[in-house]
């Protein structure tokens, strides 16, 4: 007896209700690979995010930590601002190896997005911005012809959005004033690509905040003297320093509660699934409780009628763990796309991961779930006595 054949078989006698079983099992698989996808990629990018913005601390105005994080990644969120002074007093200090001023700025533009509407976001720098982020480079044009020039240079995504090329002009609803564009980046892959960058002094000139500053990037010459450097900056009034470590656990910590509701809904979808196949099974073992009968009286042993029934169950989730990971591999930019709806300040870069591994892992989960969903109705059916179920089923 080819027991696959016959399992198969048996499946196909009731289609609806194996259908809706195996779909059950397919969004079971598809969730929880998407949400371990996820987790990968969200880790991964925000990891490569930090580790690209080029320095290993931040000194912002004092203000709450979460917003000054998703300002670090973003640029927006919580924009305070503190006396340049503080660049002049800390640029002396002997274990800093590279140090950037950064000025940020959201304008509201009507006319971006074809009409929509959208936030423009403007960062004044300064030379010292490519020293701390020597892989950021000019795609075409060249850098500012002075620290005070009206021109912009637009990151990659920046420029697209915006359709701007070399030499073009940018006008700036909010002050009025039109910038010209005199570079584009490459493409970095991180926060930097949405950003329109000018010159510092111009940034503080034509948004009206003479000698202020939203951040300063610093790098260490030695890592080791981090928690030292910090320490000696805990009693300046009116900043703060924040380190891409402690970001990071803030970012993941934050993302971390959310993870956890998420995973309860995909242990729910997968017991639910599990109750499903059960029931899908039995339903069948009950409706052929005569041809069971049959079978023995004409010679099958128990452990065949055991594992006619377990394939069955097998089979069910096995077809379901294929179309689930199917569903998931086929589904990761939708549901990267509304991840990044829901997390407005989610890192650049593929959030949601799904590799081959995940895949094989979850298909063996599927079918090691058909396992071991199927033993208590294959027991029930081998346990059948043929004359009762010959007599029950007439």
């Amino acid at each position: 007896m080819n027991v696959i054949s016959v399992s198969y078989k048996n499946l196909k006698r009731k289609k609806i209700r194996s259908v809706l079983t195996i779909g059950g099992v397919a969004i079971a698989v598809a969730v929880l690979v998407s949400l371990v996808g996820f987790d990968r990629g969200y880790q991964k990018s925000l990891t490569s995010n930090i580790d690209k913005m080029g320095y290993q601390l931040l000194v912002t105005a004092k203000g709450c930590p979460y917003e000054a994080a998703t300002m670090m990644l973003k640029g927006g969120g919580g924009l305070r601002y503190m006396d340049q002074d503080i660049y002049k007093k800390i640029q002396g200090d002997t274990r800093i190896d590279e140090m950037t001023p950064q000025l940020v700025s959201t304008v509201y533009d009507p006319d971006r997005l074809d009409g929509q509407g959208g936030f423009a976001m403007y960062m004044g720098i300064t030379g010292t911005y490519l020293k701390l982020k020597p892989w950021s480079t000019l795609r075409s044009g060249s850098w500012f012809s002075s620290d005070t020039a009206d021109e912009v240079i637009m990151g990659y995504e920046a420029a697209e959005v915006e359709q701007r090329l070399v030499g073009d002009k940018i006008f700036v609803p909010k002050i009025n004033k039109v910038l010209t564009v005199v570079g584009v980046f490459e493409r970095s892959g991180t926060q930097d690509d949405g950003i329109i960058f000018i010159p510092l002094k111009t940034a503080q000139r034509i948004f009206s905040l003479p000698n202020k500053l939203t951040g300063v990037g610093i790098k260490l010459k030695n890592i080791q003297e981090l928690g030292d450097f910090e320490e000696s900056l805990y009693n300046e009034p009116g900043i703060q320093v924040i380190s891409m470590a402690q970001v990071r656990g803030t970012i993941l910590n934050l993302i971390a509660s959310a993870k956890v509701m998420a995973n309860s809904v995909a242990v729910i979808a997968i017991f639910i699934a599990v109750i499903g196949v059960v029931n899908t099974i039995l339903m069948s073992v009950f409706e052929r409780t005569s041809e069971i009968g049959v079978m023995k009286a004409i010679g099958a042993s128990t452990i065949d009628i055991f594992k006619l029934v377990w394939t069955e169950t097998i089979l069910v989730c096995s077809i379901g763990g294929l179309i689930g990971c199917i569903l998931a591999l086929a589904g990761s930019d939708f549901v990267e796309y509304i991840i990044k709806m829901v997390l407005p300040y989610a890192p650049n870069g593929q959030l949601v991961l799904i590799k081959p591994d995940l895949l094989f892992v979850a298909f063996i989960g599927a079918i090691v779930l058909g396992i071991l969903s199927g033993i208590y109705p294959a027991w029930r059916a081998s346990a059948m006595r043929p004359v009762e179920s010959i007599r029950h089923g007439e």
